[in-house]
């Protein structure tokens, strides 16, 4: 029966519930983030510790390229764009002489992209109302005599009691 119904146009539509089901990808991170705020602190003639302790240590550095750093961060998440930053800053000597890159969002512009996942719907009210609560408590009295006896003769007295070996072996 499956055999026909993936070799007939069923297996190809969207009302087939195979094709509903979509894999989970991991969200892939790599990089370092740079913010406006880290940016709007450099200053040419900084010192390379000075721009290191504004932008973190960079992700990339060459060895042909000694006077300059670049950060690139990449976010790769299911369902949504990839996302991109590169920023390059670039040293004559030990001082900051010149940088430039991406239009960097702020913080807070990043994390409202980060919150802009899926929505699955209304999630369901799971509280019961009082009148809910009387009514499984009537139930639960009429099916086994009175709440009290019911609690006191539970599953745990008419269970046998269980003996375990101990964990460890005894000392001879």
């Amino acid at each position: 029966m499956l055999a026909s119904c993936s070799s007939g146009s069923l297996g190809q539509s969207s009302a087939n519930p195979v094709n509903w089901i979509t894999p989970y990808k991991v969200d892939v991170i790599q990089g370092n983030f740079v913010a406006k705020e880290q940016v709007e602190q450099l200053q040419p003639g900084m010192s390379r510790d000075q721009v290191k302790a504004v932008l973190g240590t960079p992700l990339m550095t060459s060895l042909f390229h000694a006077d300059r750093w670049d950060y690139v961060f990449t976010l790769k998440r299911q369902g949504v764009e990839p996302q991109s930053f590169k920023y390059t800053v670039f040293f004559k000597g030990d001082q900051l002489e010149r940088f430039s890159g991406d239009a960097m969002p702020s913080e807070a512009e990043f994390i409202a992209t980060l919150s802009s996942r899926r929505k699955l719907g209304k999630v369901p009210l799971l509280e019961a109302s009082e009148e809910q609560l009387k009514m499984a408590e009537k139930s639960r009295s009429s099916a086994s005599g009175t709440p009290l006896e019911s609690a006191a003769a539970g599953p745990a007295a008419d269970a046998p009691l269980r003996v375990y070996p101990p964990l460890e072996s005894p000392k001879q």
